[in-house]
């Protein structure tokens, strides 16, 4: 890390792990970025000042920006924070918005000024975002309107957070008004492009929420890794997809990654399977970027859907059951790239293009990357053997002023937490979450290839697995299942799940229960909560013994 910062309020930089549990950033000079470097020039402007500034740039319904109307937003919202606002180089700024153009502006403003984006999902609640606030130290917060009543109510009870200017208001002192008033121009602060930009918290699937720190050069170095090498987008495409933007697989995918070859993005405020399908066609999208689970409830759609123009279909934030993939394939021809990211990645690490695609395989490490899979002592594991996943490149793991850095970070590597099998051929497959593992008569047996060969039964719309109590095996294998359509749960179809997975898998990793439910419990960002099943098993057994 350089010794040039343009913070002046340095929490951020002050608050990074210590030097010796920071990951080893392994090929970074091979990107060759300057040591000063606002990534808003870089993704914004430098389409202008080439003389590309008329490309469509942001679009939504009623809305279209071209990158010279976003250039000029993101100025005026700058001056109004430096301004009217009183920001300094450095200060944490909270963006609350679902996924509008406004959003994207306000993001861009933050990084342009100096300042931090901390972005966070719609659906947070005034508890968690308070968290947030008292975490990251922020002050101020820029928030849609139309999500006042949990902001009003974080406000009332985190008072760090001195103001809140809301957009999308015609309010005299909203974010509109005070645009009207400011400049349309904006000298970039000129940042290092060490200096922190971005605290992403986790979705704290368990426990406490983790602030991960990325700095200006990350936000290239996903770009120029992934996005540039594994996607190979074009400045003709338009993106579309579901993760919110406070999501770090949807900043890429829908903003980091267009911007940097000068393409356009189309944003949805609600993005489930009916609204996505509409966007494409609507917008022509080219690129989808959405989970697992929405290809496959889009593939109930297609037939009333109109999607030709999309090229390329990105998955990622679950692991993409075979099942999954070959359905698409066989119904569109495109076929989806799966990825595995880290919010403390920054984005994707392990993937493959469309050409090296083995269905099933997550892929090989991206450009600029390195991956192994290691065991319980850190050694690499053999060809075959099942271990934790270990991966070092441009961009790691820096949590802000929190223990679990030591766990996250050994010997250099970032450990993500999940269960790898590396083949002869290099390529990573996917076997669990490392704490999703279930011990079954001394079995390891992976929850998500169980789930993967329920998928292919017909009458399986969806699935989860997870490993339950047992006195006599020590755990048991339980599927919760959604079934398609009118299709009826009785004891006759979970004999029939159990007969199809013992003739997809080793018998002993069949379900030895089965619960249909109407749906499964989601994160917003479409990650599947196994822990919220866990709990639902616990009571239920409780409930049983009583």
């Amino acid at each position: 890390m350089g010794d040039y910062t343009a913070h002046v309020d340095t929490f951020a930089r002050d608050n990074l792990p210590p030097r010796d549990q920071w990951p080893d950033f392994v090929n970074l000079e091979k990107l060759g970025y300057p040591d000063v470097l606002n990534v808003a020039s870089e993704l914004v402007d430098r389409h202008v000042e080439e003389g590309v500034g008329h490309r469509k740039a942001v679009l939504a319904p009623g809305i279209e920006w071209s990158y010279e109307a976003l250039a000029e937003k993101v100025n005026r919202i700058a001056n109004v924070l430096v301004k009217d606002l009183g920001l300094v180089a450095g200060n944490r700024v909270l963006l609350r918005s679902a996924n509008t153009p406004m959003m994207v502006a306000a993001y861009f403003a933050v990084l342009k000024a100096g300042g931090v984006v901390v972005a966070t999902m719609p659906l947070l609640r005034a508890r968690e975002l308070g968290f947030i606030v008292n975490k990251a130290e922020i002050d101020l917060a820029l928030c849609d309107s139309r999500l006042a009543g949990e902001m009003e109510k974080t406000a009332k009870a985190a008072p760090r957070l001195k103001r809140v200017v809301w957009f999308e208001s015609e309010a005299e002192d909203g974010l509109e008004a005070l645009m009207d008033k400011a400049s349309d121009r904006f000298d970039a602060c000129p940042t290092a492009s060490d200096d922190v930009c971005l605290i992403a918290f986790t979705s704290g699937t368990t426990g406490e929420p983790k602030g991960t720190m990325h700095f200006h050069r990350d936000m290239l170095a996903i770009c120029d890794c992934y996005s540039n090498q594994i996607l190979r987008p074009k400045a003709s495409d338009v993106f579309i997809g579901s993760p919110p933007l406070a999501f770090t697989f949807g900043l890429g995918g829908l903003v980091l990654f267009p911007f940097r070859v000068g393409a356009g993005t189309a944003l949805l405020e609600k993005a489930g399977p009916d609204e996505l399908l509409a966007g494409i066609k609507r917008f022509k999208a080219t690129v989808c970027f959405t989970a697992p689970t929405a290809y496959r409830a889009m593939l109930a759609k297609l037939g009333d859907a109109d999607i030709s123009s999309l090229r390329k279909c990105v998955s990622a934030g679950e692991a993409l059951p075979a099942a999954t993939w070959a359905d698409w394939h066989d119904r569109t021809g495109l076929s989806i790239m799966d990825g595995i990211g880290a919010t403390e990645m920054l984005h994707i690490f392990i993937a493959a293009r469309e050409e090296d695609i083995h269905p099933g395989a997550t892929g090989t490490p991206v450009p600029y990357y390195e991956a192994k899979v290691i065991d319980e002592y850190g050694n690499e594991a053999p060809h075959g053997q099942p271990g934790r996943l270990a991966v070092r490149g441009p961009t790691g793991c820096r949590y802000l002023a929190d223990p679990r850095q030591a766990d996250y970070v050994q010997d250099g590597w970032n450990v993500t937490g999940d269960t790898y099998v590396c083949d002869r051929s290099g390529y990573f497959w996917f076997k669990a979450r490392s704490d999703d593992m279930i011990v079954s008569s001394g079995y390891n047996i992976a929850g998500p290839e169980i789930e993967a060969a329920l998928l292919t039964y017909p009458s399986v719309a969806e699935c989860a697995v997870i490993g339950v109590p047992d006195a006599e095996r020590g755990q048991v294998v339980k599927a919760y299942v959604v079934l398609a359509g009118d299709v009826r749960g009785d004891a006759g179809l979970v004999h029939t799940l159990q007969e199809h997975v013992k003739a997809e898998l080793a018998p002993y990793k069949y379900p030895r229960q089965v619960e249909f439910v109407d749906k499964l419990p989601k994160t917003e960002t479409g990650k599947l909560q196994r822990f919220r099943l866990r709990e639902m098993a616990a009571s239920a057994s409780v409930a049983q013994a009583s």
